[in-house]
């Protein structure tokens, strides 16, 4: 079948510019899942027997690709209550409060987008326990900790277990649980609770619900930034049984133990599965560390101490097992995500990848929030790709850091322009659930430097390390396709490529992303959603 593409803008970015220099082919042809041509129709035959689409002047995209989010827990977290809003411990007791008046048959009370500063840091169990008698279970906003009632912590059973490595269970003058649980702790002990309490049909339908808002979004490629065995076995069957109408990366999560034996054997599955699963639209990418937290939550690595602290945080994982851990997954071919927020978890990152990474493993660290200048560079000298979420950068989030870091050191924040001008590759996501999965709000972010999630306001994070509008599309498609090794099959729009697309109604502005619409998302040659299409 071919379907000939008349009429529109089809994103073509100038070579001659990498800031906002963009061309625009007026067709494209597409031949079966393939695209055949970009470019004048006047200057090519087109065949008798094609489908003719008049695109109505509107742009074309290469398909998005979220280079970083966790799409199980994001179809879960569309099924919370979404406490992103709540700008005080008044207004989050209120929502819960309500929701619970409405909701009275639910067994326990599920939130998500708790901003830490909303509460000034403070999560104790006895904020919430009068709210109502049912476990309460609070994702922050960033995913790093979690904040529970007394019910919560109770069938956790939480109070007599330990700390695990990497992580911190909150307690009070008696050695109970008070209501906070971050990092390792959250990951090892409350998701696994939670994720019991759930059906295979509970995660079928939050992947139902996941899959099709990220097609409607224009997503035609995830990469799956945190992955386990009942998660990817659930993917597998999803896929045989539904198909998926994107293609999938995974990063194998590998959780920090003190028994380097117990990090090996994570490694070795991933590598294990990386042989099994040989086609590239869903297969096992690399593998994923934790290094460090989170800067609103106080977790994430610097070099200087947080304001009224006395000793600065460090990394999670030692030194010498990440080297370890990174040398027998780069030996074996896999590619090491490195989740690195902090300046001094990103700097170990760097050190220990020029040390044991090899060239061409398209390595990457992840968030990259607040980096030395130095560091900035050393990024591009290695080959390192940077995945960041811009998002994350919205001022809107970005109010609590002058108090936690200082001003000073809130200059150095999310220093995209120059990972991008000392040539690191780049890739653009947007870690959902802990932010919105949208991609136009995110190049929003990215270019002005000023809130998606308050347009209202002038107020911006650093906008000389912003990018431009061609730069950062290219970013949040090409570059996020060659970060998971896909540049040579999708990611671009350019003959031989996969036929993943979107037509978005859009006027090509920095400032008017947020009006953003997207018409269809065209996966493989097939239109997989239509704004029009009647609701079934």
């Amino acid at each position: 079948m071919t379907s000939v593409f008349r009429n529109g803008r089809i994103f073509a970015p100038s070579r001659s510019s990498s800031g906002d220099g963009c061309e625009f082919a007026d067709g494209m042809i597409i031949k079966n899942d393939r695209i055949s041509y970009i470019g004048s129709l006047d200057s090519t035959t087109v065949p008798d027997n094609a489908t003719v689409i008049d695109l109505e002047n509107r742009i074309v995209l290469p398909g998005f690709i979220d280079a970083h989010v966790h799409i199980l827990q994001y179809g879960h977290s569309l099924r919370k209550v979404n406490l992103i809003e709540c700008i005080s411990l008044k207004h989050i007791r209120e929502t819960i409060s309500t929701y619970a008046k409405a909701n009275p048959s639910v067994p326990r009370i599920l939130c998500r987008g708790w901003i830490q500063s909303s509460t000034k840091g403070i999560a104790l169990a006895s904020m919430l326990d009068d709210l109502d008698p049912r476990p309460v279970f609070i994702d922050s906003f960033d995913l790093h900790s979690m904040w529970c009632n007394s019910a919560a912590l109770d069938e956790m059973k939480v109070h007599s277990a330990p700390d695990p490595p990497g992580g911190t269970i909150h307690r009070d003058e008696n050695g109970r649980a008070s209501g906070l649980l971050d990092e390792s702790a959250l990951v090892n002990l409350a998701w696994p609770y939670l994720d019991s309490l759930y059906s295979t049909q509970d995660k079928i339908g939050a992947l139902d619900v996941a899959v099709s808002s990220y097609t409607a979004a224009g997503y035609t490629g995830v990469v799956d930034m945190a992955m386990d065995q009942d998660t990817w076995d659930l993917l597998d069957q999803y896929r045989r049984e539904k198909s998926f109408p994107f293609h999938i990366a995974a990063h194998w999560l590998i959780p920090f133990s003190n028994d380097q034996q117990a990090n090996f054997k994570h490694v070795d599955r991933a590598i294990e599965l990386r042989k099994t699963f040989r086609d590239p639209t869903f297969c096992i990418a690399g593998i994923k560390l934790i290094c460090d937290g989170v800067v609103d939550g106080c977790t994430a690595a610097l070099f200087q101490p947080y304001t009224g602290k006395s000793k600065p945080e460090d990394p999670i994982w030692p030194v010498d097992m990440l080297k370890e851990v990174v040398q027998r997954a780069d030996e074996a071919g896999l590619q090491c995500a490195i989740h690195a927020i902090g300046d001094k978890a990103i700097n170990q990152a760097i050190n220990v990848l020029s040390e044991v990474g090899t060239l061409g493993r398209r390595h990457r660290i992840e968030h990259l929030e607040l980096t030395s200048s130095e560091d900035a560079k050393r990024l591009g000298q290695l080959g390192i790709t940077a995945s960041v979420q811009p998002v994350h950068s919205d001022p809107a989030l970005f109010k609590a850091w002058p108090g936690l870091i200082g001003r000073d050191r809130c200059k150095r924040a999310f220093a995209y322009k120059e990972f991008t001008d000392g040539g690191a590759p780049l890739a653009i996501g947007t870690d959902a659930p802990t932010a919105a999965h949208f991609p136009f709000p995110n190049l929003y972010n990215a270019t002005t430097r000023r809130s998606a999630l308050e347009p209202e306001s002038t107020k911006t994070v650093n906008p000389h390390f912003g990018l431009g509008l061609a730069e950062a599309t290219a970013a949040a498609t090409t570059g996020a396709a060659y970060a998971r090794f896909a540049d040579s099959w999708t990611g671009s729009l350019k003959a031989g490529l996969s036929a993943d697309f979107l037509v978005v109604d859009m006027q090509w502005a920095q400032d008017r992303l947020l009006e953003a619409k997207v018409a269809q998302t065209w996966y493989k040659g097939k239109k997989v959603y239509d704004v029009d299409a009647p609701e079934v």
